[in-house]
């Protein structure tokens, strides 16, 4: 029903970049919250950054100004741009979303996004 599908993880050099993308399908982006969470291991998974339905976007201090995240509301997906990746940023990546309606939280796969030093 609801399905969240994330592609574009991979190994980088530190400096190095990557784009992610997450696909929707059951749940539109355009109307419910968004966003893009990270687990490294032994860690707890943080926000990365998160779209509000009405375009507002806000970023997790680690990643500010290295980090882009955007979305297409006619292709109903979402990317995050990462440059200047660093080893720190090393983790599964996840597509999260929550529908505003009902508060119904909904999780992709995960992709593995590694940055060598």
């Amino acid at each position: 029903q609801v399905q969240l599908v994330e592609s574009g993880g991979g190994l980088v050099q530190a400096g190095g970049s990557l784009g992610l993308s997450c696909v929707a399908s059951g749940i539109a982006f355009s109307i419910n919250t968004v966003g893009w969470y990270r687990q490294a291991p032994g860690k707890q998974r943080e926000l990365v950054a998160i779209i509000r339905s009405g375009g507002s976007i806000e970023y997790a201090d680690s990643v500010k100004g290295r980090f882009t995240f955007s979305r297409d509301n006619t292709k109903n997906t979402v990317y995050l741009q990462m440059n200047g990746l660093k080893p720190e940023d090393t983790a599964v990546y996840y597509c999260h979303a929550r529908r505003v309606r009902t508060g119904v939280e909904y999780w992709g796969q995960g992709t593995q996004v590694t940055v060598s030093s």
